[in-house]
């Protein structure tokens, strides 16, 4: 063999022992290191949970309305006139007759007092023109004169005394006054605005339902309502009467319920949230909302798996369950298919969970689960 090739041939088993040596000290890294990747675990995820349960859900019907007085006017003069007293003040609680406000009636009263006096005078006319007529004193006719002018000057003192009434301005019913409007002195033209005055013990709520809600309403059902202003509290009445006609453009049936309010705590006006109680109750697992996992291709949760190991170490992993949703109500959706009565069902932390993720669970916090949640007072 030539010297050229001996040292080209050794060059080229010299690259060769190289590129050997690179591959197996590369080979060692990589066995290396999958032999401590296999030796770590992926850190269990930190959720929380809730055990699945059944739950009565009572049919009902839902509906927005608002309160009303079952009787509320504002109150006001019939005829015009200086105030001359002012018996009450803003937000007192009044009964029927109770005097509000006195118009000055000092020339009425003295007109009246002359009203009477010659009603008076025409009584005494009459008086002896009857004596006269049974002694066939004096004519039918002025007999008939006399009780015609006894009867007018009734008629007139009678008229100043209604003057005197509507001037004399009292409650119409029992119940709590508003906002005082007038002051004394003040002169009221015909139909001013005195004072509102509201019957709040029981009160309405009305509210619309729809038409094809007629076949299941009655009377005397129970109506739960709640209030902004009232967070957490639930009152309770009854439906009082449904309108008799459907409403042409809503095609809506307006139904009024009514509420004890001994306390005043409802005012009219009031936003309210009303369910009409029906007969009957769906048992459904139920499960806080924020347990289900929203998915173009389908909604699902995440289901606790305990197991344990031949030392008697348990693990938890979750599994994902597919699932059939049926109504919401608050915070809790009814669950018709895919989770089971007992199971444990993860309600937060699932945005770090895949299928088979081991976890950890921490209840420490709970999700919301109120089927009727009342937005904070703001």
């Amino acid at each position: 063999m030539k010297p050229m090739a001996k040292r080209t041939l050794a060059l080229s088993a010299a690259v060769i022992l190289v590129v050997a040596g690179i591959a197996a000290i590369k080979m060692r890294s990589i066995h290396a290191l999958q032999a401590r990747m296999a030796m770590m675990k992926i850190p269990p995820a930190t959720v929380s949970t809730v055990t699945a349960a059944l739950a009565d859900w009572q049919h009902h019907l839902h509906a927005v309305g608002s309160l009303a007085a079952v009787q509320g006017v504002t109150v006001s003069n019939q005829i015009e006139g200086a105030v001359a007293i002012v018996s009450f003040e803003s937000g007192q609680r009044v009964q029927a007759g109770d005097l509000l406000v006195q118009q000055d009636i000092s020339a009425d009263t003295a007109q009246l007092r002359g009203f009477e006096a010659q009603a008076e005078l025409a009584r005494l006319t009459l008086v002896r023109a009857k004596e006269l007529r049974a002694k066939e004193t004096n004519s039918q006719a002025d007999l008939d004169s006399a009780e015609a002018q006894f009867k007018a000057a009734v008629a007139a003192a009678d008229n100043e005394r209604a003057i005197i009434a509507k001037k004399t301005i009292r409650a119409p019913f029992s119940g709590i006054l508003g906002i005082r409007q007038v002051n004394i002195g003040q002169f009221l033209p015909a139909g001013g605005s005195i004072v509102s005055l509201q019957a709040l013990d029981p009160i309405y709520a009305n509210f619309s339902l729809p038409q094809q809600d007629l076949g299941v309403l009655r009377a005397g059902q129970t109506v739960r309502m709640t209030v902004d202003a009232y967070p957490g509290a639930v009152f309770e009445g009854k439906v009082n009467a449904l309108e008799s006609r459907v409403d042409d453009a809503s095609r809506n049936i307006l139904v009024e319920a009514t509420y004890a309010n001994a306390d005043a705590r409802l005012v009219p006006g009031m936003y309210a949230s009303v369910d009409v109680v029906l007969p009957g109750a769906d048992h459904l697992v139920t499960l806080p909302e924020s347990a289900i996992v929203y998915n173009p291709y389908g909604n699902a949760v995440y289901v606790v798996e305990r197991s344990r190991s031949g030392s008697g170490e348990e693990s938890l992993v979750a599994r994902q369950h597919f699932v059939t949703l049926g109504d919401t109500r608050g915070d809790q959706v009814s669950v018709v298919k895919g989770v089971k009565p007992g199971d444990e069902v993860v309600t937060a932390g699932q945005l770090k969970l895949h299928n088979g993720s081991p976890i950890v669970v921490n209840n420490s916090v709970q999700a919301p689960s109120d089927p009727a949640p009342t937005p904070p007072n703001t």
